[in-house]
């Protein structure tokens, strides 16, 4: 799994490609976790380049909006697609990760200021 990072205004895209598993989903966790001890409140996670996920890539993912939600941040995750998607419909949390549809989509969502 390789990790990468750009930024679109105030919102940090991490690119993630390869595979999401036991063996190095934890790096996105620690990624994610240093990027909030920086005061970083916009994130997009880009699973385009995800060719696999397991139950380790998913436990990520979930601890990772948990916390993010516990923290009032914003987050979206985008182009969830093929087996990914499959995985995530099977384990029934396709309402729980605010998925967009394209990274445009969540762009404009996680730029939309919160509403009281």
């Amino acid at each position: 799994m390789e990790l990468k990072i750009r930024k679109s205004n105030d919102i940090y895209i991490v690119d993630i490609s390869g595979e999401m598993d036991l063996y190095n989903s934890y790096k996105l966790k620690e990624l994610l976790l240093k990027m909030i001890e920086k005061k970083i409140e916009n994130f997009i996670i880009n699973l385009n380049d995800v060719e696999y996920i397991d139950s380790s890539g998913i436990g990520a993912l979930i601890y990772i909006t948990s916390t993010i939600r516990k923290m009032a941040l914003r987050m979206a995750i985008t182009n969830v697609r093929g087996s990914v998607k499959k995985v995530i419909e099977l384990t029934k949390l396709t309402n729980f990760f605010p998925i967009a549809a394209s990274l445009e989509e969540a762009v404009r969502n996680v730029g939309t200021p919160v509403k009281a």
